[in-house]
């Protein structure tokens, strides 16, 4: 919401050939997380990985061929619902993964300590996984499964990838032991905070909505002295019945010591309404 001008010049294949980077970096990122902290901790934290890594406790088969194997149907689901452009970027994804857990397979443990290895190997996967999002892809499995729920009901990924991996969990509870379920459970809540982190970035802003008596004269102080835009929206007094227009401004969060300042300096009896803006796509912000 700046007034400030940009210009930007779209470029169709550096946005394509960027996309498939994330897919890869984040595919990648995902492997080795899942070979150096959950594997050899027996975490089965939900998604394929999980699945992979009960059925190598329990039959010895290698990982990679399990996620391979798995992400087959999954991935013919992305390209019935979520197009081909999806599913190309996608199989990428479901290839490279399993390709990197085999290339990395006799990597050594970063840690032995079931606790580390869920904190890490959760932030590991939440990372890697929320960069492929970005990417608008997916790895294939589960994570897929969270990208076509979430595009048909508006939940977040990480509550996606919360509710689909919940089941995994529960049967790794029940095929190792309690204890490892929690540790599973304490990874799989690390992954879906990371996922929503990376998709919704380290920045906070804030919105502010300003009822005062002195409209014109805050109006022109953020745009001219916070250098923010500014819109009015109409509204009406519940008890007096008149017109009483809200004037709502986002900024960063540095700059809002700043905005309450000025407001309160053009008019002490200003109402001032904050809420955290998690996410803000535009001029001014992040482009989306």
């Amino acid at each position: 919401m700046s007034k400030r001008k940009r210009g930007s010049t779209y470029n169709p294949g550096a946005e394509w050939a960027l996309e498939y980077l994330f897919v890869l970096v984040g595919s990648g990122i995902v492997a080795v997380a899942f070979n150096v902290f959950l594997l050899p901790n027996r975490i089965a934290s939900g998604g394929v990985s999980g699945i992979s890594t009960i059925l190598d406790a329990l039959v010895g088969w290698e990982p990679a061929y399990v996620q391979w194997a798995f992400n087959i149907p999954l991935f013919i689901a992305g390209l019935i619902f979520l197009g081909r452009q999806f599913g190309a970027k996608t199989l990428a994804g479901t290839i490279f993964l399993p390709l990197v857990v085999f290339l990395t397979s006799h990597a050594d443990p970063w840690t032995q300590d079931p606790l580390l290895g869920a904190l890490f190997g959760g932030i590991g996967v939440g990372l890697g996984l929320g960069i492929v999002f970005r990417g608008k892809a997916s790895t294939g499995g589960t994570d897929l499964a969270a990208q076509i729920i979430n595009k048909y009901t508006g939940l977040t990924l990480g509550t996606c990838v919360a509710i689909i991996d919940g089941l995994i969990v529960l049967s790794a509870a029940v095929i190792f032991d309690i204890e490892r379920g929690l540790y599973a459970l304490i990874a799989l809540y690390v992954t879906t905070k990371t996922i929503d982190l990376i998709q919704v970035g380290f920045s906070r802003s804030k919105m502010a909505m300003i009822i005062t008596d002195n409209q014109a004269a805050v109006r022109e102080g953020i745009l001219n002295k916070i250098d923010r835009g500014v819109t009015k929206l109409s509204a009406y007094g519940g008890y007096t019945d008149h017109e009483r227009p809200i004037l709502m401004c986002v900024v960063d969060q540095t700059e809002f010591t700043k905005l309450k300042q000025l407001v309160k300096t053009i008019d002490p009896q200003a109402f001032i309404i904050v809420m955290d803006a998690s996410e803000v796509l535009g001029e001014g912000f992040k482009r989306a």
